[in-house]
């Protein structure tokens, strides 16, 4: 027998998982009214996801805009336009790398977060004792994190594009010597508060937050009781997400534009 699977499995095998998936988030959202009386876990999950993902957002958030500054500066100079420095920053920021790389960094960090503890879960039979003393794991376990991911998610990526503009800022006017007025003013009239705030930051991190949040609950739902079963949810989880915030950034900015 080939150790390789067939092209048609495997196909099979991804399509089972997605229409797993999406019947779990049916369950999770029929789930979320009953979770309302949970809301100190809520809180807890919010600051589990969100407030200890801070650091590497911002820290990376300012790389992000201090690199992508100096490359455009360069760019730019060739055609006399340095600038506009600031506009292609900001714009490049709020529309495609600002949610796109807090997402892959959130997946991540909170993600395989998520899915290692409900899988430890899973493997010390918590979730099973949980059933036995009338409690719902969905209500209790899965819906608070999934709320926590798609509340998180969205100020994370505010965070993460304020500190890449600060980036630009740092590089295009302390070291460069783009005049401060001239970036901030082509900043601000280049940047249209529905397409590229509302679409572009807002409505994209609330998608990459549900997508994330809802396939780490889901591998670590589904993961087996084991060990090796949880360390396998958990690359699952970073590889899933991955994939699908790529895939689903070129669906919404082809309908987006």
């Amino acid at each position: 027998m080939s150790l390789v699977p067939r092209p048609k499995g495997l196909i099979a095998d991804v399509l089972t998982q997605i229409g797993d998936c999406g019947l779990f988030l049916l369950s999770i959202l029929a789930a979320i009214p009953r979770s309302l009386r949970h809301g100190r876990e809520t809180v807890r999950q919010l600051w589990f996801v969100g407030g200890l993902s801070v650091t590497i957002i911002m820290v990376c958030g300012l790389f992000v805009g201090m690199v992508l500054a100096l490359q455009l500066y360069h760019v730019l100079s060739t055609f006399g336009s340095t600038t506009a420095t600031g506009s292609v920053v900001a714009i490049a920021v709020y529309r495609e790398l600002g949610p796109v790389v807090t997402g892959l960094l959130f997946a991540g960090r909170a993600g395989t977060s998520i899915t290692a503890e409900i899988g430890l879960m899973r493997a010390t039979d918590q979730l099973s004792a949980m059933e036995m003393m009338a409690v719902d794991p969905l209500a209790y376990v899965a819906a608070p994190r999934f709320l926590a991911g798609l509340i998180a998610m969205p100020l994370l990526c505010c965070i993460f594009c304020a500190m890449s503009i600060l980036g630009g800022h740092l590089v295009g006017v302390t070291w460069l010597g783009i005049d401060n007025g001239t970036f901030w003013s082509n900043m601000t009239a280049s940047i249209n508060v529905w397409d590229d705030i509302v679409r572009g930051v807002l409505w994209k991190s609330l998608v990459f937050g549900a997508l994330i949040a809802l396939i780490a609950v889901y591998q670590g739902y589904t993961a087996p009781p084991t060990s090796e079963g949880v360390a396998y949810a958990t690359t699952r989880t970073v590889v899933a997400s991955s994939i699908g915030i790529l895939a689903l950034d070129f669906v919404l900015t082809t309908f987006l534009l």
